[in-house]
């Protein structure tokens, strides 16, 4: 019986790898991350993989539309396994955690730009920046010095 990965994989019309098959299931498990990341995740589950081998699958399974390729500023490309809607990101400047932000105004592209400039819209990408819970705590400024 075949997983819900493997019919994902052979209905974009690509073959069934075990490359393939454990890099969706680590996006699975950590979603947005960077090739060197899941290259490095892949390593850890005995999944072994070349960084180049990593880039190959990550831009055959975003050509087939498995996955979703996000370009934060200043930061490698990341990608998604959540495709297929119009949501958005939102980026802490500090650790460069990613996490998804619905998009709350409607139907994609959700957002209008003043000027299509002739262009019909389809999607909009929209990334927010801030600080994750994480890195607050460690920048509050204690009250103590706010006072000096």
């Amino acid at each position: 019986m075949r997983s819900s990965a493997e019919h994902e994989i052979h209905r974009a019309g690509l073959r069934v790898t075990a490359g393939r098959l454990a890099l969706l299931e680590a996006l699975d498990r950590f979603p947005h991350s960077d090739a060197a990341t899941l290259q490095r995740h892949l390593v850890e589950t005995d999944a072994s993989s070349s960084i180049q081998s990593v880039h190959n699958i990550l831009a055959d399974l975003t050509a087939a539309g498995l996955l979703r390729r996000i370009e934060p500023a200043g930061s490698a490309a990341r990608y998604e396994r959540r495709v297929g809607d119009n949501h958005h990101h939102i980026v802490c400047t500090s650790c460069g955690a990613v996490a998804d932000v619905e998009c709350v105004v409607g139907h994609a592209p959700c957002i209008a730009p003043s000027d299509t400039a002739g262009f019909t819209l389809a999607t909009a990408e929209v990334t927010f920046w801030g600080l994750c819970a994480p890195c607050q705590k460690m920048h509050v400024v204690p009250i103590k010095e706010i006072h000096d």
